[in-house]
């Protein structure tokens, strides 16, 4: 951590704020203002408090330390060249000639580099030892992001853990809720590494061990959210990337080795009879996730080092850290991709679609179907197969990531003879879906070419809202977007006092102007405001739910689902900021933020 705490002050990635700041949300709150802004740092809080508990902490925390896309450059590597040396890999052939020989030989020596090494010294982790009842968690600066949150939360942890028989060794990031000094849940979603080998010990009768690192080398922490196939260590792609193995020494308590350079460890078991309610906690998907039941481990000791530094993130309503992450992630793994889907050429998740609700791809088509082919493939592969909303673009598309001209040709080819609706294994997160883990999904090829004129007469924004309000009075504002195109959107917000299936049906006297219709809440909702649209819609519709067709007319209802659409779940509240702390942080001038900004990115 002071290796990159003095590599971000070098680039000028590094703001350091020594005001007293409480971990009981001032201090996220500030990383989540700063990390929205376009000329993000990392933030170093070197006065940290918890005000509630009345204690001071001599660590000083990290945040954002992913802050932009030259912090994942210092870090993990460039992405694209990173791809090309994994490409490389997968294609190669054996070596003819003595040059291509001693190419090969090159390659496959150094992946030596990516098989840990196993330390039999203790670790820099190791200097100071706490056993016991003298390993209290509420020694460490652990944030309490959001007003709702179960209770503090450690964000940037590795979990480490192992399969029964010990051949398997996972690393996984994961949030962990503080119970108590010496209790920290672990949720494990259905779909992660942990949570198999967790049924491994539980079916054994034994008590699962667990080591949690915190800090050293940032890259620990992307390489526990990449989506590796299932059995392979994270840490081996940190060998690869690196070129230099993981240095690992073994746990004080437990047989889990551990990167010899986190600034913290925490050590202990899960005891598979056991389970507590985990959660709320504002998630990355702009949403809290409800409280349930997840495994916890009891701890046995926290080791550290003698001055460490506390790394933590803060997730929420994009843009935030995870969208720098994320990028290297798409970039790295593209050739893996293509080992199951070749003719893909490229793809995009964009930040404001929180990755797993939306990703557009770019294909080379070869025959009708094709695209359709594809979004079976997508929706078979790892941690691809809880992508809720995927469109696919032929190979004269633009780039994914010119936002207004890969808009404008996909509205030109979206034809609702090409519209897949299916149903399938959904994030653990998603909140949307009527029955947990199990969702719509929805593919829309746009491979086939330019559609036909769109055949409707477009009016302006106030006499077709006019015209609307005449049918109902719920509809309360409206926006259209791209009425240049062959599927102009309209979005209108209403006042919602019933299935809007029912307002779809008495809109389709105004369907000869109207090809997209996007329904949402007037409540938390900007119709001006695109970006945050996208995050709305992408979060809360379910196709198999929330798409009505009529004809050549399309609707998504993005509304908060309730009673009325005879959802049985309960429907999970925005994570917004607490304003009074948002105030208070502008009043004493530790951000500088106006309401312009408070509106743009919807903090409350």
């Amino acid at each position: 951590m002071k290796k990159a705490i003095e590599i971000l002050k070098k680039h000028n990635l590094l703001r350091i704020i020594n005001d007293e700041l409480d971990i009981n949300l001032e201090i996220p709150h500030v990383a989540y203002v700063e990390v929205k802004k376009i000329d993000s740092k990392a933030i170093l809080f070197t006065n940290v408090v918890d005000k509630k508990n009345g204690k001071k902490f001599l660590e000083p925390v990290l945040m954002n330390v992913f802050c932009n896309e030259e912090a994942v450059r210092l870090f993990i590597g460039d992405a694209d060249k990173i791809g090309a040396e994994i490409e490389s890999l997968l294609k190669m052939k054996p070596p003819v000639t003595f040059s291509e020989k001693l190419s090969t030989l090159g390659k496959l020596f150094s992946l030596k580099n990516t098989i840990p090494k196993k330390l039999k010294t203790k670790g820099e982790c190791q200097e100071v030892i706490k056993l016991g009842s003298d390993a209290k968690l509420s020694d460490l600066p652990i944030i309490t992001t959001w007003e709702q949150d179960g209770g503090p939360f450690i964000t940037m942890g590795q979990v480490y853990t192992q399969s029964l028989n010990g051949e398997l060794k996972n690393l996984g990031m994961y949030r962990l809720q503080v119970y108590s000094d010496n209790t920290l849940g672990m949720h494990w979603q259905i779909h992660k590494d942990s949570n198999h080998f967790f049924h491994e010990y539980k079916k054994a009768g034994k008590k699962m061990p667990v080591s949690i690192g915190i800090g050293g080398d940032p890259m620990y922490i992307w390489c526990g959210q990449a989506p590796l196939p299932i059995g392979i260590f994270e840490l081996m792609l940190y060998g690869f990337v690196k070129n230099s193995p993981a240095r690992l020494v073994k746990s004080i308590t437990n047989d889990i080795y551990i990167p010899e350079d986190n600034d913290y460890v925490i050590e202990g078991f899960v005891d598979p009879s056991k389970l507590k309610v985990e959660g709320p906690f504002g998630d990355h998907t702009g949403y809290y996730t409800l409280e349930e039941e997840f495994p916890f481990m009891e701890v046995s000791a926290i080791t550290r080092k003698k001055e460490p530094v506390f790394l933590a993130t803060v997730v929420g309503k994009p843009p935030l850290e995870d969208k720098y992450m994320g990028y290297a992630t798409e970039r790295i793994f593209l050739p893996l991709l293509r080992t199951t889907a070749p003719s893909l050429i490229d793809y995009y998740m964009p930040e404001n679609g929180v990755f797993h609700n939306l990703i557009l791809a770019k294909i080379d088509t070869f025959y009708p179907g094709h695209a359709s082919q594809m979004m079976h493939a997508f929706w078979g592969v790892g941690q691809m197969s809880f992508v809720k909303h995927a469109i696919f673009v032929d190979i004269d598309a633009p780039e994914l990531t010119n936002h207004d001209e890969i808009t404008k040709y996909i509205l030109n080819r979206v034809n609702i003879d090409d519209i897949l609706v299916s149903k399938g294994a959904i994030d653990h997160l998603d909140h949307t879906a009527p029955k947990f883990a199990v969702g719509g999904k929805l593919g829309i090829d746009c491979t086939q070419g330019e559609i036909a004129e769109s055949g409707i007469t477009i009016l302006e924004d106030i006499e077709l809202l006019e015209k609307m309000q005449n049918i109902s009075k719920e509809v309360k504002a409206l926006k259209q977007y791209y009425k240049d195109t062959k599927n102009p959107i309209c979005v209108i917000s209403v006042e919602k006092t019933r299935s809007q299936k029912y307002l779809f049906e008495e809109l389709k006297s105004l369907f000869s102007h109207i090809k997209i219709l996007v329904i949402v809440d007037e409540k938390a909702n900007d119709l001006e405001n695109p970006y945050m649209l996208i995050w709305r819609v992408t979060n809360n519709i379910d196709s198999n739910r929330d798409l009505y067709i009529d004809g050549n007319t399309l609707c998504l209802d993005a509304t908060n689902k309730n009673s009325f659409d005879n959802f049985q779940r309960r429907w999970p509240d925005d994570v917004d900021c607490t304003k009074s702390v948002i105030d208070s942080l502008r009043e004493r001038k530790i951000i500088d933020i106006d309401d312009e900004f408070i509106k743009k990115y919807q903090l409350y």
